[in-house]
């Protein structure tokens, strides 16, 4: 990099600052002091002699520009935290704050940041993490959305009808899954801006060339801004649709075929090696447990697997949740008691092969336990049992650690995204907040 080693001087508040551009550059290309530079890093102009001005507060650009110089985060006691981070995201900077409050996301060197009580009445029913290190919580009709600072914005609702899935389009956009709105022929999902809780726009299914009333269910996306949801109506709309996240508009739907049940599928998932989606429907929501791969592109079903016709031995082995893991050839599964299965993705049909964790339980099961959720997150498979986390690694899938508190009840839904790991507990309508502490410098 063509970095040069001009005196850069800042008046910001009526206090002087001096630092180099070596410095400088130690910001991201999009914040306000990578707009001094050209493409290659070099000062646009020369600037030895000149001042820059900046009317913002001069306590919280001191300790933004130690940052950029030493790559640490000291916040004296005379600067409010809270103002800190607005001044950094003013900057452009918060990611460099973020970096340096916390390392990089690790299962097994979590710790208990915080917890949040709830700010609704009843109990949370999802909790989903955010791309920025936020999170938005579901409870009931609400939804309840949180910035990374934990600052909450106004709530979300879609005709105060019942949620039944929320999803990040981006840090700016959630998107609301709902049921129908009987007798008004709304439509189960809508796009809403995460700051002012705005309805930015519905979605709707279209069927013989008419909008149809529908339930919403599982939600995902894909990298080329498509979105997912599982949709169920009145007569033909049973099925997964497809919708463009810039427009809202329907670009596709795949109906479900009979005796196969997509329309009120639990989970989806795009498998990006594939160009895949994962739509896997799990007990109790039916009696059976159905997953599959659909392929868009040929409308068809590449992949899939059902326990319908099983002996009953095995029923205390019904799949709760359910992740595809590329990387394995694999879709791992769990049960009630948290033993892990493995399908083989390569076979159609082919059995689990389970692997039991029973034991860790010490036989010991809770009045009324929470199903066990799962989550995969740079190479380490989480699993979500009563009221703790278990994180496991290698390729046998070992049991390294768990992430437990000593109150909050069962944990009915978790979810990992900035560099955090959100778990919400149902009994005390509380999430906890979970971080990788930053290495320790020797």
């Amino acid at each position: 990099m063509g970095i040069q080693n001009d005196i850069v001087k800042f008046n910001v508040g009526g206090r002087i600052f001096q630092t180099t551009a070596t410095t400088l550059a130690n910001a991201d290309r999009d914040s306000f002091f990578g707009a001094l530079f050209a493409d290659n890093w070099d000062l646009k102009q020369p600037i030895n002699g000149r001042e820059f001005f900046i009317d913002r507060n001069p306590d919280c650009f001191a300790v933004l520009l130690d940052l950029l110089r030493t790559g640490d985060l000291y916040i004296p006691s005379n600067v409010p935290e809270r103002l800190l981070y607005k001044e950094a995201m003013f900057y452009g900077l918060i990611g460099h704050v973020r970096s340096a409050k916390r390392g990089p996301f690790d299962g097994n060197r979590l710790k208990l940041s915080k917890s949040v009580t709830g700010r609704a009445p009843g109990d949370g029913t999802a909790i989903r993490a955010g791309p920025d290190g936020g999170c938005c919580v579901a409870h009931g009709s609400m939804v309840h959305v949180f910035d990374w600072m934990l600052e909450e914005h106004p709530p979300l609702n879609l005709d105060y009808q019942r949620v039944n899935d929320i999803g990040w389009v981006n840090a700016e956009s959630v998107l609301i899954s709902a049921c129908e709105r009987l007798g008004r022929g709304d439509s189960g999902m809508g796009l809403f801006c995460s700051y002012t809780g705005d309805l930015r726009y519905k979605f709707n299914v279209v069927h013989d060339n008419q909008i149809k009333s529908y339930t919403a269910g599982a939600l995902c996306f894909s990298p080329d801004y498509k979105i997912f949801a599982s949709c169920k109506g009145r007569s033909n709309e049973y099925g997964i649709g497809v919708w463009d996240q810039v427009t809202g508009k329907q670009i596709d739907f795949f109906y479900e075929t009979p005796g196969w049940s997509l329309g009120e599928a639990d989970k989806l998932q795009w498998l990006n090696g594939t160009t895949c989606l994962l739509v896997a429907t799990l007990f109790p929501r039916k009696d059976n447990c159905y997953i599959s791969l659909l392929d868009f592109r040929q409308k068809s079903t590449v992949w899939s697997w059902s326990d319908f016709g099983a002996p009953l031995t095995v029923d205390e082995k019904r799949a709760r949740d359910a992740i595809a893991m590329e990387d394995c050839n694999s879709v791992c599964v769990v049960n009630e008691y948290e033993d892990l299965g493995f399908i083989d993705l390569r076979i159609s049909g082919r059995s689990v092969r389970w692997s039991s964790r029973s034991r860790l339980m010490n036989g010991k099961m809770p009045d009324e336990p929470c199903y066990p959720k799962l989550a995969l997150h740079n190479g380490q498979l989480f699993s979500s049992m009563n009221d703790s986390i278990s994180v496991f690694c290698g390729p046998d899938w070992v049991l390294t650690s768990r992430l437990r508190r000593s109150y909050g009840g069962s944990i009915c839904d978790f979810s990992i995204g900035g560099d955090r790991l959100f778990a919400l507990h149902s009994e005390a309508n509380v999430f906890d907040i979970w971080e990788t502490p930053p290495t320790p410098v020797i």
